[in-house]
């Protein structure tokens, strides 16, 4: 061999292993209260278990939002020593997640928020603090009357919600944000935390259709799932009479129900032309692509 192709060779490999050994990205993911991008987020970033540039950790603090809660789940988050951390919780307006942002912020960590329609009225105060957010306008609030939501039907209902984001392309948005920060914390770059507000077009534009009847199918999905939250805030905080708010929340629920049937639909149009896009994280975090069942996803 060459003398100077030897010694292009020991600076590659040089390098490579400077790269293999770089510390992992520290994500903290914080659960406050439960939405749609809830409950599946850390593993949109690791689907497989095998990703060797993030370490990752979850805090939750359950169903419940309250100031003492919510200042436990920090001081176990911070135990960790994230080098950012996302937090995800409805409505950011409430006085548990600013409380949650405020901590966080004040110990100068990257915080990138991910909440649903109501949290565009705390926009400016993100803003202000410093923080990020992913706000998605069709991850509606559940018909939380006691009446009529139980367990199984709770369940019920955020499957069809995740069907719907996972489809019409609201999770592609959240994994993509979430990997441009890990990247970004692993080269050393400026860190620009994203502020997006999710609507159908958004959605559907990064759900990557080839077939426009399934992009149009997916659209529908979402706008569907976005209006539910009419018909639920109605049936949990303006209606008294329980044989209205009943009927509301139930037909909010077949709503998002309809918004799942739909989004299937489309992502089987795209079967059928064995046009679905797969971007799976390589083992150093890179999205690779593929759109045929049989190809082998590249860079």
């Amino acid at each position: 061999m060459r003398e100077d192709l030897k010694i292009l060779n020991i600076l590659l490999r040089e390098e490579y292993m400077g790269l293999w050994n770089m510390p992992k990205v520290r994500v903290g993911v914080l659960k406050i209260g439960c939405i749609g991008c809830t409950p599946l987020l850390e593993y949109l970033l690791d689907e497989r278990a095998d990703r060797e540039d993030i370490e990752v950790r979850v805090v939750g603090s359950g169903a419940k939002m309250t100031d003492e809660d919510v200042e436990d789940v920090v001081k176990g988050m911070l135990n960790f020593n994230p080098s950012f951390v996302i937090l995800t919780t409805p409505n950011a307006t409430l006085p548990g997640p600013k409380k949650v942002v405020e901590l966080l912020t004040n110990a100068k960590l990257p915080t990138l928020v991910i909440s649903d329609a109501p949290a565009q009225k705390a926009r400016k105060y993100l803003e202000e603090k410093g923080a990020g957010y992913i706000i998605v306008l069709a991850d509606s609030m559940i018909g939380a009357r006691r009446e009529f939501l139980d367990p199984v039907e709770m369940a019920i209902y955020n499957s069809d919600v995740i069907r719907v984001l996972a489809i019409t392309g609201v999770y592609n948005i959240l994994y993509e944000a979430i990997d441009s920060i890990i990247e970004a914390l692993k080269t050393g770059k400026e860190l620009t935390l994203p502020r997006i507000v999710v609507n159908a077009e958004t959605a559907v534009n990064k759900a990557g259709f080839g077939n426009p009847y399934a992009k149009a199918k997916a659209m529908a999905a979402f706008e569907i799932a976005a209006t539910v939250s009419k018909l639920t805030t109605a049936a949990c905080f303006k209606i008294k009479e329980r044989e209205r708010y009943i009927f509301y929340a139930a037909a909010a629920h077949e709503m998002m129900r309809y918004a799942a049937s739909l989004a299937d639909e489309a992502r089987e149009i795209e079967k059928y032309g064995d046009h679905v896009v797969r971007r799976p994280h390589s083992k150093e975090g890179v999205i690779l692509h593929k759109t045929r069942l049989l190809e082998k996803p590249l860079k």
